[in-house]
């Protein structure tokens, strides 16, 4: 049989109770920190929790251009936003945008539609392809084929 444990905090003990170790501090993830800007802040709470955009649809190949220089001191851009107004000096894809920030394109959308609403971007929609219902549009495609 063996005897009982003894209570660390028994007082017939001999030897004092073993030290707490002190906590560690947090250990930063190197892959979340960035040289200049700190820990990495995620794409969430760049767009607030929302995913998709107050208007607009802003596919992949909408244009977007700036409305002007970037603003000084806007209340409510982030630091996202007035990127966008930077690269958007030219007209550039929302394609574009997404490689050159390298953030996920919902959110780029999300920071979109914000700066569209505020009326310093503005964009140009794809054009809908054409009806193909249209029997007018066969009728051409044949006579085209043969005067060939």
């Amino acid at each position: 049989m063996m005897p009982p444990e003894e209570h660390p905090l028994d007082p017939w003990r001999d030897e004092p109770p073993p030290a707490v170790p002190a906590p560690r501090p947090p250990v930063q993830d190197p892959r979340l920190l960035d040289e200049n800007a700190g820990p990495m802040v995620r794409p969430y709470v760049m767009t607030s929790g929302r995913i998709e955009p107050t208007r607009g649809r802003f596919d992949l190949i909408t244009l977007v251009m700036a409305e002007g220089p970037e603003p000084e001191g806007a209340i409510g851009l982030g630091p996202e936003h007035l990127s966008i107004i930077r690269l958007c000096q030219s007209v550039l894809s929302v394609a574009e945008i997404t490689g050159r920030l390298d953030l996920p394109v919902a959110t780029v959308r999300v920071l979109l539609g914000d700066l569209f609403d505020k009326g310093f971007v503005s964009m140009q929609e794809p054009e809908p392809e054409a009806d193909m219902h249209d029997i007018r549009l066969y009728k051409a495609v044949i006579d085209g084929l043969r005067a060939l």
